[in-house]
This record gives C-alpha cells, sequence and structure tokens, in this order.
C-alpha cells in the first residue's frame, strides 16, 4: 500500500489512527499493541499476501535467537547463525538472479534459474534485526518483549522504505503510560511534515520523473542524445530521487508522530553538502549510521593503519551499492563514492592545510559528483549509463534544444557550427520544473528546519544567514499555515490519478 494513494488516505490511515487512539483511551496497552502489529501487517500485507508468511518467519526466527543471544551472555556461534540466516535469505531473494546470470556469462553456461520476485522491504527489515541480533550480543538490549519487537520491526509508517531504527529509539515509546498517546502539538506537526512530504512526492518528484525516464530510456536503446537533453534528463532524475525520498521520509516521520512516535531524522537537505563526508551525513542518514556502526566500524573504522581506513571505506560503500540493488551498475556507484570519500579523506590530511576551496565552489564539486554517480545508480546497463556519461560530455555533439530556437533571432547560424535544433523533451517545460526543484533543494530550508522548534532544533545551527532571513517559513500553528497545508493536500489529492512507487521500494 502507498502513502499516496486514496486507499491509504481515506481508508487505511483515518481507520488505524481513530481504532488506536480509542484502544488507547479505553482499553490498555496490551490491546493497542497487537492491533497495531495487526494492521501494520495488513499495511504490508496488501502487496502481495503470501510475503507476509516471510516476514512472520524472519522476526520468528530472529525474536528466539536473540532471546538465547541474551541468555547466554552473548554467543558468538548463536549471532553467526542469525546473520548467517538473515543474509541467506536476502541473498536468495535479492542476490540469486544475479549470481546465477554473472556465473552463466562466465563459464558461458545455460543454467535455468527460477522466477525470484523480490519481497518489499526485505533489505530495511533485515538490516534493523541483524542490528538487533548485534546489541544483543553486546548486551545492549534492556527489555526483550515480543510485541515491542514486532512493533519495532513492522510499525507501518517506517517498514517499507524505512527509516532504519534502532531498537533503542523504538522500543521505550511502545511502553508506559503516555505511550502511543499523541500530543495535540504532535498531530499539528505530523500532519504538516505529511502533508508537505506528500506534495514533495506527488507535485515534485512525480513530475520530474517523465523528463527522467524518456532520456534514461533513450539512452539504454542507443539512441540520439545531445549535450543538454542528456543534461536535462540526469538533473531531472537528480531532482526526482532527491524529492522522492525526501517526500517519503517527510511522511514517515509525519506518520510516526499521529501516533505519537518520533523516528529518527533520515534526509537532512544533502544537495547542500560541502563534500561526500557531508553528504553521506545527510542522505539517507539511518542507513549511513547502521553501515558506520554495524560495518565499519567493525572493520577496523578509521582507527587504524591509513591503507586500512581506505579499504574498510571502500568495502562498506561497495556494500552500500550492493545493498541497493543486484547489479553491475550498483556496484559501480558504490564504487565511485568509496573512491570519493577516499580523496575526500586524503585531501582533509594533506590539502586543507595548504587549499580551502571556496563554500560554492565545494558545493557545486560535491553535487557534480553524486550527479556522475547517479547515472550509474539509475542506468540499468553499462551502455546505457556510457551513452549518457558520453552524451554528457558532449561526445554525441552540442544540440541545442528546438524549443529555444524562437528565443534565438539568430538561430540559422548555429548551423554552420553543426548545432542544429533538435528535442525528446518539451525543454521548456523540463528547464522550468527542473531549475525550481534544485533551485529549492539548494536555497529554501527544509522540512525539518522549518519545524525546527517541535522536530530537530539542533538543524537551526545549520541554517545559513540568507535561509535564516527565511523566517516566514517558519511553521506556526496558525491559519495561514493551515491554508498553505491545505492547498498542498488539495493539490496533491487533484493528482494521484496516477499513483506512482517510491524509488526506494525497489531496494
Amino acid at each position: 500500500m502507498l502513502f499516496n494513494s486514496y486507499t491509504f488516505l481515506l481508508y487505511f490511515l483515518p481507520t488505524v489512527w481513530a481504532v488506536t487512539m480509542l484502544l488507547r483511551r479505553y482499553a490498555t496497552e496490551q490491546l493497542t499493541l497487537p492491533w497495531l502489529v495487526a494492521a501494520s501487517l495488513f499495511f504490508y500485507g496488501w502487496w502481495n499476501p503470501r510475503y507476509l508468511l516471510l516476514i512472520l518467519l524472519s522476526m520468528g526466527i530472529n525474536y528466539a535467537l536473540a532471546g538465547m543471544i541474551l541468555q547466554r551472555r552473548g554467543s558468538v556461534a548463536l549471532l553467526t547463525v542469525g546473520i548467517l540466516v538473515n543474509l541467506g535469505l536476502l541473498g536468495w531473494f535479492k542476490y540469486a538472479l544475479f549470481v546465477g546470470h554473472t556465473l552463466n556469462q562466465l563459464l558461458h553456461s545455460s543454467w535455468s534459474l527460477p522466477q525470484i520476485v523480490l519481497p518489499l522491504a526485505i533489505s530495511f527489515f533485515t538490516f534493523q534485526q541483524i542490528a538487533y541480533l548485534v546489541d544483543c550480543h553486546r548486551q545492549q538490549v534492556d527489555v526483550h518483549n515480543p510485541l515491542h519487537y514486532m512493533l519495532f520491526v513492522t510499525f507501518f509508517p517506517q517498514l517499507i522504505a524505512g527509516p532504519i531504527v534502532h531498537h533503542k529509539e523504538m522500543m521505550g515509546q511502545f511502553r508506559g503510560a503516555e505511550a502511543l498517546r499523541p500530543s495535540a502539538t504532535d498531530l499539528y506537526v505530523g500532519l504538516t511534515i505529511f502533508i508537505i512530504g506528500l506534495g514533495k512526492k506527488v507535485l515534485i518528484a512525480d513530475t520530474l520523473a517523465p523528463h527522467a525516464d524518456v532520456i534514461f530510456n533513450q539512452a539504454e536503446a542507443g539512441g540520439a542524445l545531445s549535450l543538454v537533453e542528456a543534461w536535462l534528463g540526469v538533473l531531472a532524475y537528480t531532482g526526482q530521487i532527491y524529492f522522492d525520498f525526501s517526500g517519503y521520509s517527510d511522511m514517515a516521520i509525519g506518520l510516526g508522530r499521529l501516533f505519537g512516535i518520533h523516528l529518527p531524522l533520515n534526509f537532512n537537505s544533502p544537495y547542500k553538502a560541502h563534500s561526500i563526508i557531508e553528504f553521506w551525513r545527510r542522505w539517507h542518514m539511518t542507513l549511513s549510521r547502521f553501515l558506520r556502526d554495524y560495518l565499519y566500524i567493525p572493520l577496523g573504522g578509521g582507527h587504524c593503519a591509513p591503507w586500512r581506513r581506505y579499504t574498510n571505506l571502500m568495502l562498506t560503500m561497495l556494500l552500500g551499492g550492493l545493498w541497493h540493488g543486484a547489479g553491475w551498475t550498483f556496484m559501480v556507484w558504490g564504487l565511485l563514492h568509496g573512491t570519493y570519500l577516499m580523496i575526500n579523506h586524503a585531501w582533509q590530511h594533506v590539502g586543507t592545510k595548504r587549499f580551502t576551496l571556496h563554500p560554492w565552489f565545494a558545493v557545486g564539486l560535491t553535487f557534480m559528483a553524486v550527479v556522475v554517480g547517479w547515472v550509474f545508480f539509475r542506468a540499468t546497463s553499462f551502455a546505457g549509463a556510457s551513452h549518457l556519461l558520453a552524451a554528457m560530455f558532449g561526445l554525441h555533439g552540442v544540440t541545442l534544444p528546438a524549443t529555444l530556437a524562437p528565443w534565438l533571432p539568430h538561430w540559422s547560424w548555429l548551423n554552420y557550427t553543426g548545432i542544429a535544433p533538435h528535442g525528446l523533451l518539451n525543454h521548456t517545460t523540463a528547464i522550468a520544473q527542473v531549475g525550481m526543484a534544485l533551485l529549492a533543494a539548494w536555497v529554501l530550508p527544509n522540512t525539518y528546519q522549518m519545524m525546527r522548534q517541535h522536530v530537530a532544533p539542533e538543524l537551526a545551527n545549520q541554517l545559513s544567514h540568507s535561509q535564516a532571513s527565511f523566517q516566514g517559513l517558519l511553521w506556526r500553528p496558525t491559519a495561514r499555515w493551515g491554508i498553505y497545508t491545505g492547498l498542498i493536500l488539495a493539490g496533491v489529492l487533484l493528482s494521484l490519478q496516477q499513483v506512482s512507487a517510491f524509488l526506494y521500494f525497489q531496494f
């Protein structure tokens, strides 16, 4: 079930919220928690009921293993079994076909591979449960309760695409007299964040998607691509994935607040980052935290010889790339970011002692590195990615958009330079939509900065002087903000004829 669907907005959410509030008011925690777990499982099973058995089996095995690890005070053998079971499950559903096809190509064989459907959210709930087992091994789990555990794994606002939550952030919020009792502020804030996120997804990301799809499909087909079109397509995807994931993260946090649950921040204006290191502290923050705490640091982290630290960085990013998808293009994306991080760390060690980059140049350089990475992330083959990159660097000619001809009074002389009108897109629309989206990502405060008094006061310190001047965007429970959010919601409801899935659903 999608957050941006009529089914969710008009039926599922109102019903689940109302029953939860009634149970919390007139019944006990022992009835409220099972109801919310059942609702979350219904939400998950709406996609494909057959995979309910898989997530229930995964939770049952992990809960039992966690209990045994706690009883035996950190058994390494049981932890190893648990990690292998989880990785085995993830490996079969997510990577079996990829490995099989790769072996067939290497060995020139023709092994028949079964059709495997990737279960929704398997990467998210698997990582979350591995972290729980490791924390049990480290004796960092205080309460091991089956209902709390099931809700920790399945809570529907974060089940499908994160944030990847830590048990300490969640379990404590499920118990006690005030658990699942949202305050009036929680309701105002949660609803506003949810609607802003919905607007980002439906009104911005989904309008950029067609521009990106046309260009990436053309690249995969090996068709003609001009420099301007290639950049427009890649920048459209750059904006699409930004507002798609930012929108989902907002909606997850907003939904959590409607139930009185505070989910961790997962997205903090990553295109404003001054370096790749900072980018990864702002993009998918909880995945970066998981990779740091449960992979990079156990490998030795930064407290080892430089060559070992760089190796750890590269391994972490390669596995991060593979986590996003079973394909060599994702591996190259991880390899690129691993290389970026190695260069960034080396620059911090040596370069910054002599040179200081202008902040705008640093942001632009980081952004361009990320954009090149998105080409491999979005392309479905190396051929498509290479074709698109070649066009971006002018290797397929510098063809100006035909729609710009009326604006250029001496257009004809361009023919003598080899530049001719050509167009796959409505360039005027594409340029306007991509330009406004990226400008908003760079210039405006993000959702949490606008609502910093109620969500993340620490983010106020990250506002630049110019952004801090946007005082009119500071959220307040006023009629004016009610009108703003009402207009966004109306625009969304009128635009939901074609519901599109979130990009992170495929991971």
